[in-house]
């Protein structure tokens, strides 16, 4: 018995000594939550960096996505406090519907401020960038890196939209953030705020005339243009994604796995952000796929957009103090180059 003892003692100081490093008092699962499907490259993103930590940790740390707003009851908006709380671990989620408890995410909604994804980038990756993430870290919420949703293009069924006449009376599903309900009504339309389940119900069913979404991420997944003959290309609002991890989940990791994610993390968004920028610059072939489904496409040259957002001008004065005067200035100094 004591030769038995000692023979399973031993077996038991060897699994221990090839034990994966940090494995201890690891979760079996950790909880990632989202708002869309894994066929979006939203979705797909998600999946990838779950599926990096867990080759690169050699199975230490299990990431589960929870598509379709899983573990929200579709509430988009009580997303960021479950991060913050803990009741998801990480989280990919878009800067709309965190900006209810981080006002200044508004930013990336002040309608027509952004030109181009160069300028997002700039933004991104300057001083605004870093001043965002400090903000989200209060929450005791660590951005680990940027996805992207993508510009927000309108769809309808009614008619194409070339001018702000064109938006008058028609009702337009928007995201849940009040900002998106000022910038409709200042351009004559009846807004609609809803959740994206909620949406797709209203527009399978013409309850709503139309929405504002990007392009790559929900429009074609989720062949809007079954519904909607129209589409104008008018960039009024970006959608940054943000990867996020609960600061105390994260500070269970070793800092050898904690490293491990924040690598995945930088990867996988690469990826997903090419995905949702796919055929959206130059030739914009991913508006020939819309095209030959049956979609009548409208691109706003310059003048054009400049009329919708002289329109806009009262949610600017609505808005930049809310989001933090210093915050819009800082966006407008990156986009410079400053």
């Amino acid at each position: 018995m004591r030769k038995l003892l000692t023979i399973l003692a031993a077996g038991v100081l060897a699994l221990a000594l090839t034990a994966p490093a940090g494995a201890a008092g690891y979760k079996a699962e950790y909880k990632l939550s989202l708002r869309t499907s894994e066929t979006s490259s939203w979705g797909a993103g998600a999946q990838r960096f779950a599926d990096l930590v867990r080759e690169r940790s050699g199975g230490r740390i299990n990431i589960k996505c929870y598509f379709n707003g899983g573990l929200f009851a579709d509430d988009q908006t009580r997303e960021f406090m479950m991060l913050k709380q803990g009741a998801a671990d990480f989280a990919l989620g878009s800067t709309i519907n965190w900006s209810p408890q981080v006002g200044s995410l508004n930013l990336f909604s002040l309608p027509f401020l952004f030109p181009s994804h160069e300028a997002l980038d700039k933004v991104k990756q300057g001083q605004t960038g870093r001043r965002l993430r400090a903000e989200i870290e209060k929450f005791n919420v660590v951005t680990l890196a940027w996805g992207e949703n993508g510009f927000r293009e309108l769809t309808n069924r009614l008619r194409p939209v070339t001018t702000p006449a064109d938006l008058k009376g028609m009702k337009v599903r928007v995201a849940g953030a009040p900002i998106f309900k000022d910038t409709f009504a200042a351009l004559g339309a009846d807004p609609a705020p809803m959740n994206w389940g909620d949406a797709l119900t209203a527009i399978q069913r013409g309850a709503v005339d139309g929405q504002e979404n990007p392009v790559n991420v929900i429009i074609l997944p989720y062949k809007l243009y079954q519904h909607h003959k129209y589409i104008t290309i008018w960039r009024y609002a970006i959608d940054p994604l943000i990867l996020a991890v609960n600061k105390d989940t994260l500070g269970s990791f070793s800092a050898e796995d904690q490293q491990v994610i924040r690598s995945a993390a930088e990867e996988a968004m690469a990826w997903q952000v090419d995905q949702a920028r796919a055929g959206l610059t130059g030739d914009l072939d991913s508006l020939e796929k819309l095209r030959a489904e049956g979609m009548t496409v409208t691109v706003l040259g310059p003048e054009q957009t400049m009329a919708f957002k002289i329109k806009c001008k009262p949610v600017w004065d609505q808005w930049t103090p809310r989001i933090g005067e210093e915050i819009v200035r800082a966006a407008q100094a990156d986009m410079r180059g400053e």
